[in-house]
Order: C-alpha cells, then sequence, then structure tokens
C-alpha cells in the first residue's frame, strides 16, 4: 500500500509521500515522489499502485518529454503527456497483469506550475488516463491508503490556510495511517512549493524527526476524549448501573 498526499493552497503546493514498497515478502525503501525542474516549469510526480507500473510508465513519460525543444508551457499539457504514457504501459501490460490475478491500478498525483500557469494547479490522474483538478473545495487528495487520513483532512483544512499548518496536518494524517495500515510507513519524503517560486524545497523525515508531534497528538487525543461532554451518553450508564445493581454485583 502507499500514502501519497497532494494538498492545493493559496500559499502553494504541500506534498507528502511515504516509501514503504512490498517486492513478493520483502519490504523496501524507494521514492515515490519524482521532480522536474527546468526554467519557467516545476512539476512533481507522485505514484501509487503497483511499482513496475510507475516504473515503466515514469520511464516512457520521462523519453516523451525529453524529446520536447521547449518546456511545456502548462501543466495540463505535462499531466496529458503523463495520461498518454499510462494508457500506453495499458496497451502493454494489463491483460498480462489481470491473467495473473493483478489489477493494473497506477494512480498519480502531479502538481506544480508552468510558465504560463496563471497559478500552481493539482492534478489526480486515474489508471484509465483521464483525469481531475484538485480544487479549493476539497484542496487535497490521498492516493493510496485513503481511510485513515482523510477525517483528520476533512476536518481542519482549508484552502487558506498556511503551508505550516497544512504540513502539520498532513503529517497526523500520515501518522493516523502509518498507525493502521502495516504496510505505510517512514521514512516520508515531504515537498514545498511556493506559489510562483518554481522552485521545490524538499526533505525527508524519519521516524524520529516527528516523534515528539506523534506522541503529543496521541496524548492530546486521549486527554480530549476523557474531557469530553458526556451528558449525552451519561444516562445508558445510569440504566447500567440499575441493571448492575439489580443483579446483584454492584455493591450499593
Amino acid at each position: 500500500m502507499t500514502f501519497c498526499l497532494g494538498i492545493n493552497l493559496h500559499e502553494g503546493l504541500v506534498g507528502i509521500a511515504d516509501t514503504r514498497v512490498l517486492s513478493g515478502n520483502e519490504c523496501i525503501t524507494a521514492r515515490k515522489v519524482t521532480l522536474y525542474e527546468r526554467e519557467g516549469q516545476s512539476v512533481f510526480v507522485m505514484t501509487s499502485g503497483l511499482r513496475s507500473l510507475r516504473d515503466k510508465a515514469l520511464t516512457y513519460f520521462e523519453e516523451a518529454i525529453s524529446q520536447e525543444a521547449q518546456p511545456f508551457d502548462r501543466l495540463f499539457k505535462i499531466v496529458n503527456a503523463f495520461a498518454e504514457q499510462v494508457r500506453c504501459v495499458g496497451h502493454e501490460d494489463k491483460e498480462a497483469l489481470v491473467e495473473s490475478g493483478l489489477h493494473f491500478n497506477i494512480h498519480a498525483l502531479i502538481g506544480g506550475q508552468c510558465r504560463n500557469d496563471p497559478e500552481h494547479r493539482l492534478y489526480l490522474v486515474y489508471p484509465q488516463g483521464n483525469w481531475v483538478e484538485v480544487g479549493q473545495g476539497t484542496p487535497y487528495h490521498i492516493i493510496g491508503a485513503s481511510g485513515y487520513g482523510k477525517p483528520i483532512l476533512d476536518r481542519t483544512l482549508k484552502h487558506q490556510d498556511s503551508m505550516r499548518f497544512a504540513l502539520k496536518v498532513g503529517c497526523l494524517a500520515f501518522d493516523s495511517t502509518r498507525i493502521s495500515a502495516a504496510d505505510v510507513d517512514f521514512p516520508i519524503d515531504v515537498i514545498l512549493y511556493a506559489r510562483d517560486s518554481f522552485h521545490f524545497v524538499e526533505r525527508r523525515y524519519a521516524k524520529d524527526d516527528l516523534l515528539e508531534m506523534s506522541s503529543w497528538w496521541q496524548e492530546r487525543l486521549r486527554r480530549s476524549v476523557a474531557e469530553l461532554p458526556s451528558d449525552g451518553v451519561d444516562s445508558v450508564f445510569a440504566d447500567l448501573a440499575v441493571a448492575t445493581n439489580m443483579n446483584g454485583t454492584l455493591p450499593a
């Protein structure tokens, strides 16, 4: 499984990708995000699904863009170029994968900005090669293990939030996923893109780097649950106490 998170904010883009890859019975560490920076073009590609599909699609994609005389001037054109290679890999490999009991399940998050884009963009590409833009209403998307980290993002994240706030929430979403999904783990790769900067900042975090945040959050959750208003649930425990007394198992 995979955890790749892309967040689109007014300030810029935030990306988080885990590095755990299952290969047969082995567990290895490998990057799931690739950066492409040229003059007037800053783009990242995150992928989930079979590693062989990712590697082949990216190899074809890099070959295709290397043959372009000039960098793409709009991000959606890069997305179309990547989607075309996903379809190509699908034509070559999908039938054999299905016959082997595997799914053609590559998904991708592509974000960044090109020189003629009025602002940065974030897109989700499906295995069929079609895509959608991740907009302001729900300013994020997770590919891979999406269920565990989604609640905290839905409850807290807004398009106008700062990149610092979004990175904190994103790290908590990853932490929730890591705890519940055995095949998602550290280290994680974090990428930041500030609006109109045409430059990525990248950092890799190990478990110890974020241990204080994780421990603080876990303890705060437990404390908050203990401090929750309980009027709505107290009555059922009053009934339980009565029932227990009737059976003579609770001291008077």
